[in-house]
């Protein structure tokens, strides 16, 4: 299997790729000659482990038969002050939502996303160092 992402200059600092026919702008910010007008790309890194993660949590969960209402990954990451300026630490916060959810198999759907589903976690964490948490909230 092979993936192709194209991307365009469009203007300033402006950037615009192609992701399986979905259009995605990228921007810097006004102090660094862009318009704002899009995310930057390091975060966009971010948003695909949480997106990748996600996503096996919920496949791993349902096949469980664990009943969630609501799922949340926020991510926090330090970056380093030197140039090049990278991701040094990252964590991940996952945040489930329903009644009586087995902690146990929370933990096992996130484990097993982390150590053997995750394409974009199993890059990261080659050279960062990544931590994570569960919570729930709303459990009754």
């Amino acid at each position: 299997m092979k993936h192709s992402v194209k991307t365009s200059w469009k203007q300033d600092m402006v950037f615009e790729s192609d992701l399986d026919g979905h259009k995605l702008i990228m921007d810097a910010p006004e102090a660094a000659g862009g318009k704002n007008k899009g995310p930057r790309p390091k975060p966009l890194m971010l948003a695909s482990l949480a997106g990748c993660t996600g996503m096996d949590v919920v496949g791993m969960l349902r096949k469980m038969r664990v009943d969630i209402r609501g799922f949340n990954i926020d991510i926090e990451a330090e970056v380093t002050d030197e140039a090049p300026k990278h991701y040094k630490k990252i964590k991940i916060i996952y945040e489930f939502s329903g009644d009586d959810l087995p902690m146990d198999k929370l933990e096992k759907a996130v484990g097993l996303s982390r150590e053997k589903y995750c394409g974009v976690s199993y890059i990261y964490k080659q050279v960062i160092d990544m931590d994570y948490e569960i919570r729930i909230r709303n459990q009754e």
